[in-house]
């Protein structure tokens, strides 16, 4: 019926909103332990009541569709009675997990300010130039408040973010935002990113620091070439 229906999408994009903050929270609780959260969700995913969609930790969920649905669905529930608390914990842990990857930032760092730091990726995904609710925005305006100089690439987001991102450096591909940098951070899971030239990138940076934000990477190759790796419930760095 009608009222179903309605029901349909907003129940949708909340559950696999749920799925995202619920592998998020996990990556937290691998990382205290030393396990490896692709593994770990590699497993659950071979269970056919949870499957794999969904279920990649990294600097938090964004976009149009959920960070709107997931307000408008509490509020919703609000409006006839019922506290979604669930919907709140989802909410509240993805707010949370840009905070812990920013930590996990200034950890590496120790100092954020006068820092040079290279972001690959300002849209919400890859595949689009959408900057709606973008955990890479929002992550890019933390570290500049902390005081650190920013370079920016993305292969379509670059002119939308010019209108939203203001006092940082616009490169031409990602070896130009490596340059001198102390820290490259990968933001979105564009495929561009996970072919890069290693060798190439590690000359380019100031040090060989990269924040995987969506975990793309291997982290044992890049040890062997040289690079501290962080990653988002890695466990093993």
């Amino acid at each position: 019926n009608i009222k179903s229906a309605e029901l349909i999408k907003h129940a949708s994009n909340a559950f696999l909103a749920t799925k995202i903050s619920f592998i998020n929270a996990l990556s937290r609780i691998c990382d205290r332990v030393g396990a490896d959260v692709k593994e770990v969700a590699q497993g659950m995913g071979l269970d056919n009541r949870i499957g794999r969609y969904f279920l990649h930790a990294g600097i938090g969920y964004g976009g149009s569709c959920f960070p709107k649905d997931i307000e408008a669905f509490i509020s919703i529930a609000d409006k006839l009675g019922y506290d979604f608390q669930i919907l709140k914990a989802v909410r509240n842990t993805n707010d949370e997990q840009k905070k812990y990857v920013l930590q996990k930032i200034k950890d590496s760092l120790w100092i954020i300010k006068d820092k040079t730091i290279a972001v690959l990726g300002l849209a919400f995904k890859p595949n689009t130039d959408d900057l709606r609710n973008s955990s890479s925005i929002d992550l890019i305006n933390a570290l500049a408040q902390e005081g650190a100089k920013i370079k920016v690439y993305d292969p379509k987001a670059m002119e939308k973010a010019k209108r939203v991102l203001k006092d940082v450096t616009f490169c031409k591909n990602p070896y130009q935002a490596a340059l001198n940098a102390d820290c490259l951070i990968i933001a979105t899971e564009w495929n561009e990113f996970k072919e890069l030239d290693f060798r190439k990138l590690k000359k380019k940076l100031k040090r060989a620091l990269i924040v995987d934000g969506r975990n793309i990477y291997d982290p044992k190759p890049l040890k062997k070439l040289g690079f501290t790796y962080v990653g988002i419930g890695r466990g093993n760095e």
